[in-house]
């Protein structure tokens, strides 16, 4: 049916319909300033925001930047030449027969050495199989049978040894090879053949071994005044979860779990609360400790957002002010306690002078109030010499298992991230105490690991 003419409506159709269209048009215009505030506003990237480096993508910019740093010449080196081992472990004289000029025959003792060099190479790897056969029998005085014990070192079950179930665990959790290539990689290397499944079965294996080192690197990380921590994504058998991480200077432990919500944390914490907490501004991150300092890299990205945006009063000298304080934090061991007392007061003053300047553009006004939320959180550094300036120490720890998922996509057990998660605190420890990787995987499955 056709809508009637306009001069047939009544006088409340009319009202009713001039409403409507006020309100769309309001709408309209209130689409269109916001459509226009985003215009002109910089992309977030990994410099001015908390965006991962390969979300940047391949602009001009990066590439014109990338071009640059290849012409840019490189200053020359002194040459240098490896260092020749000290104890080689053989030895090879090399004597001339005759001097190769002239033909003339030379004896041993006119000769003494004139060049010397190390040849290094690998000998073919292949697996060292035991057979252990026990004997028995049965007893000529009760008659029952009886049968030897077996090694110590070599029980039944599992044919893989520790050596074996070491590599194993190294080179899929620390240098992310996946199960098959892992199998394949044993096979042409190695000339050992091992199933997927039997990769898996020694990973299980470990449980045990590393719950039992988790809950001591827990027991010694809940002993530090000062403990930091961050979480990043990971994949579950296809569900994302989050994975934890918990360090001090003395212990590192990790935790995969379903959820980053502030529960884990105190979870993990207890009844303990440290005196200093170090983490980024994530609100499940605040009021662990006793004092909160916040990342300060965090809040310098977030700083040269608001001057990409166009902020060149306020945002500028709060970048310089922070990272002025960062270069202070840095030389504090060699700073008296009055001077690092002075350079905390100008740099509280200094702050609070900045975020009391009104500032014109809306990125700044946005970042003064950003910085008003967490003002008491900033210069917590210059006031104790154990806390850090950034909480970069916890990025560091956990990147291995972001390249780990990058890698392998994840985890498709619900048993693995238990297993990964224990194996990168019982690393990152050893690390700590200046223990490689490899060596602290091995004294795991020797049962040999302990926490000075």
């Amino acid at each position: 049916m056709e809508k009637p003419p306009s001069y047939r409506l009544t006088e409340a159709a009319k009202d009713a319909l001039i409403a409507d269209q006020a309100a769309l048009i309001q709408r309209l215009v209130a689409r269109v300033t916001e459509l226009e505030s985003l215009v002109g506003k910089p992309k977030k990237t990994s410099s001015n925001s908390h965006q991962p480096p390969s979300s940047d993508g391949p602009g001009r910019k990066n590439r014109e930047e990338a071009s640059a740093r290849r012409r840019k010449a490189r200053p020359s080196r002194p040459g240098t030449s490896r260092p020749l081992a000290e104890e080689p472990d053989r030895t090879e004289r090399r004597l001339a027969d005759a001097c190769p000029h002239c033909g003339e025959a030379v004896g041993e003792a006119e000769q003494g050495c004139r060049h010397r060099y190390d040849h290094i190479d690998l000998p073919v790897i292949r697996p060292v199989v035991t057979r252990v056969e026990l004997f028995g029998g049965r007893c000529r005085c009760c008659g029952k049978r009886y049968r030897a014990a077996p090694p110590a070192t070599m029980p039944p079950g599992t044919p893989f040894g520790p050596g074996i179930r070491s590599l194993l665990a190294y080179l899929h959790h620390s240098h992310h090879v996946g199960f098959e290539r892992l199998s394949r990689m044993l096979k042409e290397v190695f000339g050992l053949t091992i199933s997927e499944g039997a990769v898996a079965n020694s990973f299980r294996r470990m449980g045990d071994a590393l719950e039992t080192a988790c809950t001591a690197i827990k027991a010694k990380l809940l002993t530090a005044p000062v403990i930091a921590s961050d979480e990043t994504t990971t994949r579950v058998d296809g569900v994302t979860c989050w994975q934890w991480v918990f360090h001090s200077d003395t212990a590192v432990l990790h935790e995969i779990v379903p959820s980053r919500g502030r529960a884990v944390a105190e979870r993990v914490l207890g009844e303990v609360r440290p005196e200093v907490w170090v983490s980024d501004r994530y609100a499940g991150q605040q009021e662990l400790g006793q004092v909160h300092q916040v990342c300060l890299a965090h809040v310098l990205r977030d700083v040269q957002y608001a001057i990409d945006c166009g902020d060149t009063v306020v945002a500028p000298k709060i970048r310089d002010l922070l990272r002025w304080a960062i270069r202070v934090g840095k030389r504090r061991s060699s700073l008296k306690d009055s001077t690092l007392a002075a350079y905390a007061a100008k740099a509280d003053n200094r702050l609070d002078a900045l975020v009391g300047v009104p500032a014109a553009h809306p990125a700044g006004r946005e970042l003064q109030r950003q910085i008003k939320a967490w003002r008491s959180k900033f210069f917590v550094f210059l006031k104790d010499r154990r806390v850090p300036p950034t909480n970069n120490r916890s990025e560091q720890e956990i990147r291995p298992s972001v390249v780990f998922r990058k890698v392998t996509n994840g985890f498709r057990s619900q048993w693995g991230p238990k297993i990964h998660a224990g194996y990168r605190s019982v690393t990152g420890t050893a690390r700590l105490q200046g223990t490689s990787a490899w060596s602290a995987v091995r004294n795991l499955i020797d049962g040999d690991f302990a926490i000075a």
